[in-house]
């Protein structure tokens, strides 16, 4: 019986995501997050991806992570809470550095039984240390978390509370070295959106989060704005399209939110928020120098009448303009795993 079942296993076709199950593991959804992100705001990433394809995105998105995420940190000492962690991470990374022949030192003495007394001197069963990859992925997971969707073809990841992150510095780094060929394009991922603060549907928390990135970017010395300030709004409601804001609204109990669902009434208060910090201020469509991008964020099992949002001020040189305003691509032409173009996918949900 046992062996008639290994056959049927071993006759099925294994998805994309299974081939590699065993090489890459994917962190689990961190079900807290829906009633943290109520209560603060937090930093993340939106990563847009084929429908039924999102392990295989996670995946990618977490290699592409451990690359950027935690090697900016080590470059960049402010991060830390103190001189003396700083201290601890650099004599980590040179002992890293040397793991590889730690390690096969650890399997000998392993297999020996630790009969070479010299190398029972220096290391011991209970001291091998990890590999390169295996360090990488556990410093991405500890300040990263998957947070679960209800809607296909996006994933979303936040940063714990106690850890802050540059996002859009992130993901410049991360386009620009796609563009310059040291990064190799993804299969899977299609965009990433920086979320540079979270916030529930309302006008005052929305109008505080907005004014706060708004005023940040303004004092942003890499920033060079000429006056008057051109900006524009970019506003996706994922998962909530006209039939779904029918079924929302009955649901709903803050009627802010429900108001807020309409995207004229999003864009004027958004456009007040910018006006509020730089007077002088014009909508630019075109080429705005700064763009305020809203994402409605679909999270599973937050409080029934709450809604979230990621909120982030970018230049120019993140965004596109058309056909409509919003995060770059991380590739110009995607392609499926098969080769193929992914023209279907590409469509972003409104």
């Amino acid at each position: 019986m046992a062996d008639k079942e290994e056959e049927k296993a071993e006759g099925s076709e294994m998805k994309p995501w299974e081939q590699h199950s065993a090489v890459i593991s994917i962190p689990r959804f961190d079900y807290n997050a829906p009633t943290s992100l109520l209560h603060h705001s937090f930093t993340g990433f939106l990563v847009t991806c084929p429908i039924k394809r999102e392990k295989s995105a996670t995946k990618e998105a977490m290699s592409i992570f451990q690359k950027f995420i935690i090697s900016s940190q080590s470059c960049n000492s402010e991060d830390l809470e103190s001189s003396d962690r700083s201290n601890e991470a650099k004599r980590r990374k040179v002992f890293i550095a040397e793991s590889d022949e730690v390690s096969v030192k650890c399997v000998e003495s392993k297999s020996a039984a630790v009969t070479n007394a010299d190398i029972g001197e220096k290391l011991s069963e209970d001291s091998c240390v990890p590999s390169v990859e295996e360090e990488t992925d556990v410093g991405v997971t500890d300040v990263l978390s998957l947070v679960k969707l209800i809607r296909s073809g996006m994933l979303l990841f936040i940063f714990q509370k106690d850890h802050s992150n540059d996002v859009a510095n992130t993901v410049a780094t991360i386009m620009q070295s796609l563009k310059s060929g040291s990064l190799k394009s993804p299969l899977w991922c299609h965009r990433i959106f920086p979320i540079q603060a979270t916030c529930t549907l309302n006008e005052k928390e929305l109008t505080a989060a907005v004014s706060k990135l708004v005023l940040q970017f303004v004092n942003d010395d890499k920033n060079k704005l000429v006056r008057p300030v051109k900006f524009a709004v970019g506003y996706n409601r994922r998962g909530f399209e006209e039939a779904e804001i029918k079924g929302a609204k009955k649901a709903l109990n803050n009627s802010d939110a429900i108001d807020l669902l309409d995207r004229n009434r999003c864009f004027t208060v958004v456009a007040a928020a910018v006006k509020e910090v730089i007077s002088d201020s014009v909508v630019d469509l075109g080429s705005p120098q700064l763009s305020v991008l809203v994402e409605l964020l679909p999270i599973s099992r937050v409080m029934s009448g709450s809604l979230v949002a990621g909120v982030s001020v970018l230049p120019y040189n993140l965004v596109s303009t058309k056909p409509k305003l919003g995060i770059k691509a991380l590739v110009s032409d995607m392609k499926t795993g098969n080769g193929k173009k992914n023209s279907k996918n590409l469509v972003e949900p409104k």
